[in-house]
């Protein structure tokens, strides 16, 4: 079912039918595995009939951001998982990688999943748009480089320490960080509501509130987790500002994730 739903988001940017053909078998499995209610099938189905309907030619400007508007909601409804009738499974419950890493609890987000699925219906540029401008390498090599520099800013602040891991569970992780939540997330806060505030308030601006709104989503961490998340928001945020891709900000999201994983305290540092 997972490997299904991961192959679903893959084939996404590139290949529409077959995405959505995995996505249905991979709600049908997820259905009578008890993961999906009926309750999350109609969610779905409504979901899909409004997605289907905003790609049709419209008359009028108003409908279309109500369509727009409904799609997104659905997809904040996802991500808070408020959405009916889903229950992710657990997958992890309280393990710790480390001596000195907090215990971790770990879920295969079936609805975070859907996210992708539904704003690129409302955004078609949601994967890809035309850059203005090409960056120097030089540039690229310094924002590859801030990823293992906010971990290491981290570790002076006394929320992580350096502890390198090679957990028992690492390819499930990197399942679950890279479809079910690096790419969610920023299918949500770069592809859509960074790309939509540029629009509105130009590159840089709509760069540091989408990092400083997807900070504020992380407050229930604590306020230095906010604030690094803000950080790192900045660091995805001109990943897909200078590439146009979708995909290079949730690698560089990923990237440091799992840097953090291997490396460093996870997800926090315990005395």
């Amino acid at each position: 079912m997972w490997v299904l739903l991961a192959a679903a988001l893959a084939f996404l940017p590139f290949r529409r039918y077959p995405a959505i053909f995995l996505l249905s078998a991979a709600v049908a499995w997820a259905y009578f595995q008890g993961v999906l209610t009926l309750y999350a099938i109609g969610f779905l189905i409504a979901c899909a009939v409004i997605a289907r309907t905003a790609r049709a030619p419209l008359n009028k400007q108003t409908l279309a951001v109500v369509r727009e508007a409904a799609l997104v909601l659905a997809s904040l409804a996802l991500f808070l998982h408020k959405a009916p009738g889903f229950s992710n499974p657990k997958i992890l419950d309280g393990v710790a990688a480390g001596a000195h890493s907090a215990p971790l609890t770990l879920y295969f987000n079936f609805d975070k999943a859907i996210i992708p699925f539904l704003l690129l219906a409302a955004l078609p540029t949601l994967f890809y748009y035309r850059r203005s401008s090409t960056q120097p390498r030089w540039h690229w090599l310094l924002l590859i480089i801030s990823v293992p520099l906010l971990l290491l800013l981290a570790v002076g602040a006394g929320g992580l320490a350096i502890e390198p891991h090679n957990p028992p569970w690492l390819w499930t992780f990197i399942l679950a960080n890279l479809f079910f939540v690096s790419l969610a997330e920023e299918a949500l806060f770069r592809g859509y509501l960074q790309q939509r505030l540029s629009g509105w308030l130009g590159n840089y601006a709509s760069l540091f509130i989408t990092a400083a709104i997807f900070g504020a989503a992380h407050i229930g961490g604590g306020a230095l987790l906010a604030i690094f998340a803000g950080l790192a928001g900045v660091i995805y945020g001109l990943g897909w500002l200078w590439s146009g891709r979708l995909w290079v900000a949730t690698l560089f999201h990923f990237a440091l994730n799992l840097l953090h994983l291997l490396f460093f305290t996870y997800p926090f540092y315990q005395r």
